[in-house]
């Protein structure tokens, strides 16, 4: 299938000029699947009769009218797709669901076409993706035999590396959602807990579970998840956010920006992974990026967290029955992973969760003072007989910087960024906190375009993607003037609700500045004077959109907000005066002279 380009829009352009239709694609990618034969990168393939019901739902339909329209996808054989068992990776554990997951079902109803599910480490429990049972075997990376395909998603971003779907879901508690996209050349989204129901998973944390998204580029990436991303009512892990609500859109990366990088005595990688990490820091300084190193001791400290205290004792709680009742059914060093979540007591579970505020803590102070941070997805790529000789060892080694992203209630997403000199794929994780995961896919895909990889393992060239409007990362450019300046009296206002300067500049040289009466503190009005007006000083601050509200209804008369000129002619929400201002408490006096706030204070000494 690798003369195909499965991306999404380049089956959507396809399918709205009525150049393929669904059934057509479906029917060379099972002719596909059966010159693969027994391909254990799945564990069950939907029949043709199997498939007959998606399609026919879509032969009546318009491709305009569903955005992912007969687009092929492959789910996890964690998460449950009616009619189809579910076996988490374990025969024995298999039963045949009723009902879709809740992702899946949306997905269907969004015209998407599943082909089937795909193998995994079982119970998702690992990074590696070699622990299968024998009766599914180990799904081959899809660029080096002697290579592992990395877990627990294993099959998922194999499926989709070799254009076999467009796009698979997968699920990540602890890094299976990244390190194999890293492994393959896939965007990997590791969307923030919750945003994505969990209903219709096989847990294996409940806590820190989340699905997965493993797609060929940032925009299928952005399309799948603009589906599958919305609240559940009926799942329990669920959480309400909405993207625009919030003020935070997919589109262009911002022209300047602040990202962090662990210090590089703690990336831990090996010297192609290194390399690969400085190219990348290269690569975002060429975007407009300014490197800020910082210390991520607490990060490295909640990843230890996740294995060496009781969480485990969570993935014990999954499959209990099964591992005190049946434990031979369970792959070896799954079940002696798992046995260890046995031990823990009740007032271990309480130390540790004291020990992880403390760290998030230390974790949130370092994430406020960038946009995003920046860090090794993994730190190497093992071969299949490293993982054999030390299975655990090796796997707590992939996770250092993957373990502690749910822990810490962070969003991250995999990008794809080069190839080693042996050539294997590596990648880097952007990280935010939740609910960035719009922003960091703008990141993402401005990489995307500048880097122009092949598709994942396909060898296909990768489509050049158009320009979009600037992302909006969910906050407010505000202009301020007066009191709101950085320093003076009022600006306690914008920095207890977490706002951020970004710049000083000038407004368009159609305003007048005036001092009002009254005070203190003195309070200044810019009225807008097309013809006898000047360019005043002011600053421009980021606020978040949910303290909007707040910092608007404590503004007093005859203070508001509206549209303020800047001087290179962009718009921006500001300070502005209403009608009769200039004589509310008595006369105003004309500051404008001055050229701004600042320099008739500094007169007025």
């Amino acid at each position: 299938m690798s003369a195909i380009d499965m991306t999404l829009t380049a089956l959507l352009v396809r399918y709205r000029a009525h150049a393929l239709t669904p059934r057509e694609l479906i029917a060379e990618l099972l002719a596909d699947a059966e010159a693969r034969a027994a391909d254990p990168a799945w564990i069950t393939r939907l029949s043709r009769e199997q498939l007959e019901p998606y399609l026919l739902r879509l032969d009546d339909a318009d491709p305009a009218d569903l955005p992912l329209y007969g687009i092929p996808f492959a789910i996890k054989d964690n998460i449950d797709l009616a009619g189809v068992p579910t076996t988490a990776g374990c025969p024995a554990y298999a039963y045949t669901p009723e009902a879709s997951a809740f992702v899946v079902q949306r997905l269907i109803e969004a015209g998407a076409i599943p082909l089937g599910k795909t193998n995994l480490d079982q119970f998702a429990t690992g990074l590696v993706g070699e622990r299968a049972p024998d009766d599914y075997g180990v799904p081959a990376n899809a660029f080096a035999a002697e290579r592992i395909p990395g877990g627990s998603s294993s099959g998922s971003a194999v499926v989709t590396a070799q254009g076999q779907v467009s796009f698979a879901l997968g699920t990540d508690t602890a890094g299976s959602g990244r390190v194999p996209a890293c492994f393959h050349n896939l965007f990997g989204i590791k969307p923030t807990l919750g945003l994505l129901s969990s209903a219709g998973v096989v847990p294996a944390c409940a806590t820190l579970d989340t699905i997965s998204l493993f797609a060929l580029s940032a925009d299928d990436a952005h399309a799948v998840l603009n589906v599958a991303a919305a609240y559940d009512p009926d799942c329990a892990w669920s959480r309400r956010h909405d993207f625009a609500v919030a003020g935070q859109t997919y589109g262009a990366a911002p022209a300047r920006f602040r990202f962090g990088v662990p210090l590089a005595s703690q990336w831990h990688t090996d010297a192609d992974y290194s390399a690969g990490m400085r190219q990348a820091i290269a690569e975002l300084e060429s975007l407009g990026g300014e490197k800020v190193e910082l210390d991520c001791a607490p990060l490295l400290a909640a990843a230890r967290l996740l294995y060496e205290g009781p969480w485990v004792a969570e993935r014990y709680q999954a499959v209990r029955e099964w591992i005190e009742t049946r434990p031979e059914v369970l792959h070896p060093v799954t079940r002696r992973v798992i046995e260890g979540g046995g031990e823990p007591r009740a007032v271990d579970a309480f130390a540790a969760r004291y020990q992880l505020a403390e760290y998030k803590r230390q974790a949130d102070v370092l994430l406020a003072g960038v946009d995003v941070m920046l860090a090794p997805t993994t730190v190497t790529h093992p071969t299949k007989a490293e993982v054999a000789a030390a299975p655990i060892a090796v796997n707590s080694q992939l996770g250092t910087w993957t373990n502690f992203m749910n822990l810490l209630d962070y969003s991250a997403l995999a990008v794809p960024t080069g190839f080693t000199e042996s050539g294997l794929p590596f990648g880097v994780t952007l990280f935010g906190p939740a609910f960035s995961d719009l922003s960091l896919l703008s990141l993402g895909r401005a990489l995307e375009r500048r880097l122009e990889l092949p598709l994942g393992a396909t060898g296909l060239a990768r489509v050049p993607t158009p320009a979009l409007p600037e992302a909006r990362d969910g906050s407010l450019a505000l202009v301020v003037c007066g009191a709101h300046l950085d320093g003076l009296a009022l600006n306690h206002q914008l920095r207890q609700r977490g706002a951020v300067k970004v710049a000083t500049t000038r407004s368009s040289p159609r305003y007048r500045l005036y001092a009002l009466a009254g005070g203190p503190p003195a309070r200044p009005a810019m009225v807008r004077d097309d013809v006898d007006g000047a360019a005043i000083e002011v600053e421009v601050w980021r606020l978040p959109i949910a303290s909007v509200g707040s910092f608007l209804a404590g503004i007093p008369a005859p203070l508001g907000l509206g549209k303020v000129e800047l001087e290179d002619g962009t718009w921006h929400c500001g300070f502005i005066a209403a009608a009769g201002a200039l004589e509310h408490d008595g006369p105003a006096e004309d500051v404008t002279r001055f050229g701004g706030w600042r320099g008739w204070l500094a007169a007025t000494d």
